[in-house]
C-alpha cells in the first residue's frame, strides 16, 4: 500500500500499540508521525504483562532484549479457590525461547519503545490533538499553541484507545458492553504467600484478583469490586486480597485507580486508508492480561502489511478474529471467576481441575494465554 519511501503515516496515540506502529515503519523507512492530545507518555504501570509470543514478535524491532533487562520472569500461572490452588499452568515446557510471561511496568516498556523510535529519528507530538479525519487519509491536526493544519497522509493508525478519535472520526461502530463490576488496580509492596515465580489468578465468591510479581519488590494487584474509591489505599487492597485470598499484608501503594472493564470489538478495522489497532479495535476484560499484547502484535503486522504491498483487507481477516478469541476467552475467565453460587463453585473447580489435568488442554489453555497459538 506504501509505495515509495516518500509515504507518510499518521499514528494517532503514543501508547505501546502505536509506539510499536511507529517504531516498525521508521525502521522500513517509512516517514512517521505520531501524535497524543496527553501532555506525555505514561508514568504508571497499568499494563504489566509482556506474554511469549509479543516478546517473539518484537525482535523485530529490536525491543525484546530491552524489555527483558528489566523485566521479571514468570514462568507460572496459578489458579486459586480463595488459599487453596486448583490448577496450574507452567509456561516453562512450552516451544519458544521465551518460555515465561515478563513482568514490567508500562512506564518502562512506553520508554524503551521511544528510546527506539528515537534511534530512527522520530520523537512523539505531545500536546497534539486529532480535530478532523476523513477515509482518504486528510487530518486536521492541533498543535500545543492551538494552530490546526490539515495534512494528507498515505495511511492513518488509530491506536488512541476505547475512546479512539480515529474510530469515530470515520464512523466505525463499536459495539459491546461493559461489565457490571469496576476493577481495582494497582501495585504496592507486600507480604504475599505465593512465590514469585508465578502469577495468580484468584476465584472467589467476592470477586475476582490477580497477582503478579513487578521489578522492584512489588506486586500488581488487579481486583474486581463493587463501589472502590478512586485511589484505593493500601488497607482497602489488603482488604480486598485477605476476603478472597486468605492472607496479604500490604505495605506501601505505589500508585492504585479504578476503573470499569468493557468487552467490545470493531464493526471493521480499516475504512479507506485509516485502520484501527489495539484498543482502539478491541477492549476486554484484563483477566490473562492480553491487552495490550494484541495491541502490539496488531501494529507489527499492519506495519508489514502496509510496506509490503500486501492486500491492506488482509490486516482485518488476520488480526479480528485473534481479538474475537481473545474477547471469547477473557470473558470465560471473568464470568468463571465470579461465580458466587456455592454450587456453581464446587462444578466450577471440578471442571477446572479435571481439564487442567489433561496435558494437551494444559497445553492449549497456556498457548492461548501465552499468544502463542495465534502464531
Amino acid at each position: 500500500m506504501l509505495t515509495s519511501m516518500r509515504s507518510s503515516v499518521l499514528v494517532v496515540g503514543a501508547g505501546p500499540t502505536g509506539l510499536t506502529a511507529a517504531t516498525a515503519l521508521a525502521a522500513r523507512g517509512v516517514t512517521v508521525r505520531i501524535v497524543d492530545a496527553a501532555s506525555e507518555g505514561a508514568n504508571t504501570s497499568r499494563a504489566a504483562v509482556v506474554h511469549p509470543r509479543t516478546l517473539e514478535v518484537l525482535e523485530a524491532v529490536d525491543v525484546t532484549r530491552r524489555i527483558l533487562a528489566r523485566a521479571v520472569r514468570v514462568p507460572r500461572f496459578d489458579i486459586r479457590d480463595g488459599s487453596n490452588s486448583i490448577a496450574q499452568l507452567d509456561f516453562s515446557t512450552l516451544r519458544t525461547d521465551y518460555p515465561f510471561t515478563a513482568m514490567i511496568s508500562q512506564a518502562d516498556t512506553e520508554a524503551i519503545l521511544r528510546d527506539r523510535l528515537a534511534e530512527s529519528g522520530v520523537a512523539v507530538e505531545w500536546n497534539t490533538r486529532l480535530d478532523d479525519l476523513d477515509a482518504d487519509g486528510h487530518a486536521r491536526l492541533r498543535d500545543p499553541a492551538g494552530v490546526s493544519r490539515t495534512t494528507r497522509f498515505d495511511a492513518v493508525i488509530g491506536a488512541d484507545g476505547m475512546r479512539s478519535a480515529v474510530r469515530d472520526a470515520v464512523a466505525i461502530g463499536f459495539p459491546g458492553s461493559g461489565y457490571e463490576q469496576s476493577f481495582v488496580l494497582a501495585d504496592v509492596s507486600m507480604a504475599w504467600p505465593v512465590p514469585r515465580d508465578t502469577v495468580s489468578l484468584t476465584f472467589a465468591p467476592e470477586g475476582l484478583a490477580v497477582v503478579a510479581p513487578l521489578p522492584d519488590n512489588r506486586f500488581r494487584v488487579v481486583a474486581t469490586a463493587d463501589d472502590p474509591s478512586e485511589h484505593p489505599a493500601g488497607a482497602d487492597i489488603e482488604s480486598l486480597l485477605r476476603a478472597r485470598a486468605g492472607a496479604a499484608e500490604v505495605g506501601d501503594v505505589a500508585w492504585s485507580g479504578r476503573f470499569r472493564v468493557h468487552h467490545r470489538l470493531a464493526e471493521s478495522y480499516r475504512r479507506g486508508v485509516v485502520f484501527l489497532a489495539g484498543d482502539a479495535a478491541h477492549v476486554h476484560s484484563p483477566a490473562g492480561g492480553q491487552g495490550m499484547n494484541t495491541g502490539i502484535q496488531d501494529a507489527l503486522v499492519l506495519a508489514e502489511i502496509l510496506t509490503t504491498g500486501v492486500d491492506p483487507d488482509s490486516y482485518e481477516r488476520r488480526r479480528r478474529p485473534v481479538a474475537r478469541r481473545v474477547l471469547r476467552l477473557t470473558d470465560r475467565m471473568t464470568r468463571a471467576a465470579t461465580v458466587d453460587v456455592t454450587g456453581a463453585r464446587a462444578v466450577r473447580n471440578t471442571v477446572i481441575r479435571a481439564g487442567l489435568s489433561v496435558p494437551p488442554i494444559r497445553h492449549r489453555i497456556a498457548m492461548e494465554i501465552s499468544e502463542l497459538a495465534y502464531r
